[in-house]
């Protein structure tokens, strides 16, 4: 119990270090976040309004700091509940980080991260990814905020229809509900839902 508790600290405040605010520092990119639309602290607006290296970084160390974590303890430990809550921290740390105020980013990369440190399982993580691509698109649903929405909403679904582990499931609930918490919370201004299907375009 105790080296699980470790773990999910150690994920949490991993997860609070938010890698685009660093590297908006290093790169001298100032107002990177702040003057981006959604205010967002993540890899999108670091690639977009940072440059290249500043994105790769981001999106390198946004993901490390899911997979790290996860991946030794599940190497070390084999407690379902402990592993659920050890996937999530990371993801939970960066949405609502201790070192900012609870005002962090998506969790998009981090997500992946932890997802991808369930190694060699890699159903959980296809299958987040899949959804992504569909909803982006197969059956494009814009702004970004709704199809973030209902990937995770459809990931979870496909998730629990495919029987994976109870670690996977309550894990990726948490961090489900926590991305549903900080859309709820967000100020930014959220445009009308639109669905298109590919062929109709």
């Amino acid at each position: 119990m105790s080296r699980t508790l470790c773990y999910v600290i150690i994920g949490y405040l991993s997860g609070s270090i938010l890698y685009a605010r660093v590297f908006e520092k290093l790169f001298h990119k100032e107002n990177m976040i702040e003057g981006s639309k959604d205010r967002n602290p993540g890899t999108a607006n670091a690639f977009m309004r940072g440059g290249f290296w500043c994105g790769i970084l981001t999106l390198c160390c946004d993901m490390s700091k899911g997979f790290i974590p996860v991946f030794f303890y599940h190497q070390v430990e084999m407690s379902q509940l402990g592993l659920a809550l050890v996937l999530s921290a990371p993801a939970i740390g960066h949405i609502f980080p201790l070192f900012h105020k609870g005002r962090g980013g998506k969790g998009i990369a981090t997500t992946f991260g932890s997802l991808l440190g369930l190694f060699p399982v890699m159903t959980p993580v296809l299958v987040l990814a899949v959804c992504f691509i569909f909803f982006s698109l197969i059956l494009r649903i814009t702004p970004h905020f709704y199809r973030t929405i209902g990937s995770y909403g459809a990931s979870f679904i496909i998730l629990c229809l495919m029987q994976e582990a109870f670690s996977v499931k309550f894990g990726f609930l948490l961090i489900t509900i926590a991305v549903e918490i900080r859309f709820a919370l967000s100020k930014e201004e959220k445009d009308k839902i639109r669905v298109s299907l590919l062929w109709k375009r």
